[in-house]
């Protein structure tokens, strides 16, 4: 992966290769930057520049045949851990190096994709995967052994706040302290899930959102489309590459998100008084439960995103809107109104406490449900402003 390859960034790829430059590499980094902000490209073309002992801030002229391995994901020294699932191809105690056919193929269609399309590409996003102990002890075996090229090792964590508690307490002490010539380089989305012990002991990188002329820019290059059509879809991705890709094969999951979306506001709206809205609203939470967590928990998340948008619209905050309906008949404009500073911070905290049960294995019929009785209420509060 070339840097140049790597959308923006241009402080963050100046601090990296400088410091490897100057012989200051931290020997445990965590990069944390919303979807589609580029950190796992960029921890792709930084480990590449490590092991391939490139200089002059690019992954070019230095060891020809090492950076032809990378090319093909294929360095022995470079070492992958992910969050994985049981699925038909691995029945138990599933572990990164089963997925690595599957992996290689992600980051060669779309690097800056995310959890939802990982699972996708499994075929598993009915389950929720997470790096487990087996995950741990695997990475403690393949990093106490000493690197095939002679240089350094780099163990890449891709969304490591999905590693639970007991695979994190079996990694603190090696991350700690690793081997020599050692490099850990976590990736996260959320960096608040990653127990402090482990982000204690790492040097924090804070990735921001895109700019839209990066993704406008990339968009052109990459899709040979007209500027105009580039900058629009790159103002609704708002800072998310993965998202403008989406957006440009009308393949976002956000379409068919915002279909459920619509017809469950508006049964919530009918629903007071109503006995066949709440039958809707039933029949609406069964629908959605069919689907699999991963998928429900990123469309109440696309509920959230939709109710703030919704309230800065309300507010006059137009320069900060970005989302603009594809459904016939629903205007945002209109549905603003409803979403104000007496109901906002009960909505978010609802659809939060949804996603925490849900994740937490609970029945989505009765989350589900229960969440839209209260939405009933909500929508219908008045405002208190004056």
């Amino acid at each position: 992966m070339l840097f140049s390859e790597v959308l923006g960034q241009k402080h963050i790829k100046n601090h990296l290769t400088t410091s490897v430059d100057a012989g200051r590499i931290a020997h445990a980094q965590l990069f944390v930057g919303p979807e589609g902000s580029g950190t796992l490209p960029m921890a792709l073309a930084y480990a590449q520049y490590i092991l391939c002992g490139n200089n002059n801030g690019e992954n070019t002229g230095g060891n020809e045949s090492c950076n032809l391995k990378f090319k093909n994901v294929s360095h022995p020294d470079l070492h992958f851990a992910f969050p994985v699932t049981t699925s038909d191809k691995v029945k138990s105690k599933p572990v990164s190096s089963y997925y690595l056919e599957e992996w290689r193929q992600l980051l060669e269609q779309q690097p800056y994709g995310n959890l939802f399309d990982w699972y996708k590409l499994l075929g598993v996003d009915n389950k929720q995967g997470q790096i487990g102990v087996e995950e741990a002890l695997n990475i403690v075996k393949s990093l106490s052994l000493k690197s095939y090229e002679g240089g350094y090792k780099v163990m890449i964590i891709w969304m490591a706040e999905k590693m639970n508690s007991s695979a994190a307490n079996k990694l603190l002490k090696l991350i700690e302290e690793p081997p020599e010539k050692t490099i850990f380089i976590l990736i996260a989305e959320d960096e608040e899930q990653i127990i402090n012990t482990i982000r204690s002991r790492c040097q924090i990188l804070h990735f921001p959102p895109l700019a839209e002329e990066a993704i406008a820019d990339a968009l052109v290059e990459k899709y040979h489309i007209e500027q105009a059509v580039a900058t629009k879809i790159a103002h609704q991705a708002n800072g998310n590459f993965n998202k403008a890709c989406d957006l440009i094969y009308q393949d976002s999951e956000d379409i068919q998100f915002e279909k459920w979306f619509v017809l469950w506001v508006r049964s919530a709206f009918k629903a007071r008084g109503n006995k066949a809205a709440i039958h809707d609203l039933i029949s609406w939470s069964e629908e959605i439960a069919k689907t699999g967590r991963e998928t429900q928990k990123k469309f109440l998340a696309f509920c959230l995103n939709y109710f703030r948008q919704a309230l800065l619209l309300n507010y006059k905050a137009n320069d900060l809107v970005y989302l603009e309906p594809k459904s016939e008949n629903f205007k945002l404009e209109k549905f603003a109104p409803f979403v104000h500073d007496s109901n906002i911070l009960e909505i978010s905290n609802e659809l939060q406490d949804a996603i925490y049960h849900i994740e937490r294995n609970g029945n989505s019929k009765i989350i589900l449900t229960d969440l839209s009785i209260k939405l009933t209420r909500l929508l219908h509060k008045k405002s208190q402003a004056i």
